[in-house]
């Protein structure tokens, strides 16, 4: 799959808003604490790995679940790697991409990553890479964003660019699907035990509000050929009119995601 999303730019946005991620990350709080009571109940062995681990909310929720269990964090961005090893004593930790692990094949029995998945540009690949490190009988959870994610956002976007004569090319960010999903985890060799999806509305009280949030966070638009913002200032102001008009209700304006979650097996 050709890139289309920098890693380098989400290196570094993740990186620079790790002191603010946990006061704006509300739904990825929430989806990490609904993957992480998926998990409870399990027969598990070995060492986990937290992929993507962020600030590390998943990380410890794990760690409260299986306390004796050997704990690995991960992430692409330096502060969000030491910002979560600075959390959980006793974990060890290491920078890297979730495409591309540096861990041995076979040495983990759980998996785990939230919030993360809809930043490659090859599920697949990222998948295959989850498989591979897993021992046989191994765990693979997750939790990431799908198709119809900021949907309310993507069409106030297009109606804006078209409204102010610049057509309809928006380089707004792709999110996978539930079938996706499924095919890549196949690709990968791996069972699927659960496979589904839930929404989060997350209400604001207008579009700046919302835009603002995701930058705090730093899941910013990351395509190659992004323009700068969203677009020019005429169209950021059209679009936040769109949007109040067209989703605009007493509570705000809302901001769908819809969540993907998933249980593999390694056989």
């Amino acid at each position: 799959m050709n890139a289309v999303l920098s890693s380098r730019l989400v290196r570094a946005r993740f990186s620079s808003q790790a002191g603010d991620y946990d006061r704006f990350a509300r739904v990825q709080k929430r989806v990490a604490a609904r993957l992480a009571a998926s998990i409870e109940g399990r027969r598990l062995s070995g060492a986990a790995l937290d992929v993507g681990t962020g600030t590390g909310e998943l990380a410890c929720s794990l760690r409260r679940t299986c306390p004796d269990q050997p704990l690995v964090l991960c992430d692409i961005a330096p502060g969000m790697t030491r910002y979560a090893a600075s959390r959980i004593p006793g974990a060890l930790a290491a920078d890297a991409d979730a495409q591309s692990l540096p861990f041995r094949d076979g040495v983990f029995g759980l998996v785990a990553s939230a919030s993360v998945y809809q930043w490659m540009n090859d599920l697949e690949a990222a998948f295959r890479e989850s498989a591979r490190i897993l021992r046989s009988g191994g765990l693979f959870a997750f939790a990431f964003y799908g198709e119809g994610t900021l949907a309310e956002l993507r069409k106030s976007h297009l109606t804006a660019l078209r409204e102010a004569g610049c057509g309809e090319k928006s380089y707004f960010q792709h999110f996978p699907s539930v079938a996706d999903s499924r095919e890549a985890l196949l690709a990968a060799g791996l069972q699927i035990d659960d496979l589904w999806r839930e929404t989060e509305v997350e209400w604001h009280a207008d579009p700046g509000v919302l835009l603002r949030s995701l930058k705090r966070i730093g899941a910013q638009n990351a395509h190659v050929r992004r323009p700068r913002g969203l677009a020019s200032r005429r169209v950021m102001l059209r679009m936040n009119e769109v949007y109040r008009r067209e989703f605009g209700t007493e509570q705000g304006i809302p901001a769908t995601y819809n969540v993907i979650f998933g249980l593999a097996t390694r056989l």
